[in-house]
């Protein structure tokens, strides 16, 4: 069953044709919700404006091969490997539960709109992804959510911003039982379908879109740091300096070898929920 392709048996009774739609249905979806979240979020006017203020901060101009390394950057760190995250756990689920996602939805698309394939490979990656989809998914809702996990809040607890997750949980889920029972047009079919829509549909009231403006975030917070602007932050000193230290008087204070008592926040729990 794992190197077996639902969508195969699920032709029998829908044509590919309408499977077929439905792709591209969900993919208008996602293009509108994306738009109208930018729309009333202002997220991109936000940006542009922002980038363009941090231009007049800036101290030198940065080429463009500079430009493409700091992009590689990104790519690599925040986008692939989620590297923005402190915490390994929380990396880790993030980590799973993205590629996850691609990985299902990709094979997803490519099974569909190609029915006559024999490969096993695709059956098998759209069930791994899945798979790395609902282990990370359901380890970052029960465990690592920071309102669960810091703030002691039940798991079970819904808010309007918990439906991507959730709905992405569902589709995961119902697509996984539903294959595992021999695929077909059945009750968990139905599931698996109500839940992707909700996914895909739910665009506008989720946080889908933010997906988009991380890279580019990122991407521009690097940008800044490196045409020495820094959003109008001062620099980065070192302490050790002694002409730093002339500056601030209270820098050996505190920075020296035997620093005031600062009180009991040595003892303070680790931090954990970033």
């Amino acid at each position: 069953m794992f190197t077996s392709n639902p969508f195969v048996t699920l032709s029998e009774v829908i044509s590919p044709a309408m499977m077929q739609g439905y792709i591209v249905v969900m993919v208008l979806l996602v293009v509108g919700g994306t738009l109208l979240d930018m729309m009333h979020k202002k997220s991109a006017k936000y940006f542009f404006e922002n980038a363009k203020k941090a231009q007049k901060s800036a101290k030198r101009s940065v080429s463009g091969g500079e430009k493409v390394v700091i992009a590689t950057s990104v790519l690599v760190n925040e986008v692939m490997t989620a590297g923005e995250f402190s915490n390994p756990q929380r990396r880790l689920s993030h980590f799973l539960t993205m590629w996850g996602t691609i990985i299902f939805i990709v094979t997803t698309a490519i099974m569909i709109f190609s029915p006559e394939s024999t490969s096993t490979l695709l059956p098998s990656l759209w069930h791994i992804g899945a798979l790395m989809l609902a282990v990370g998914g359901y380890w970052f809702w029960f465990a690592i959510r920071v309102d669960v996990s810091a703030e002691g809040l039940p798991w079970f607890r819904f808010e309007r911003a918990d439906l991507f997750i959730l709905s992405l949980l569902a589709t995961s889920t119902f697509a996984l039982l539903w294959s595992f029972n021999g695929g077909g047009l059945n009750l968990l079919f139905a599931l698996f379908i109500l839940s992707s829509t909700a996914l895909f549909g739910g665009v506008y009231w989720s946080k889908f879109a933010h997906m988009f403006f991380k890279p580019a975030a990122a991407y521009q917070k690097k940008i800044i740091m490196a045409d020495g602007g820094r959003e109008n932050l001062p620099p980065d000193y070192d302490l050790t300096d002694p002409e730093v230290q002339r500056r601030f008087p209270d820098v050996p204070m505190y920075m020296g070898k035997n620093p005031p008592n600062m009180g009991l926040c040595i003892k303070a729990e680790r931090a954990k929920h970033y």
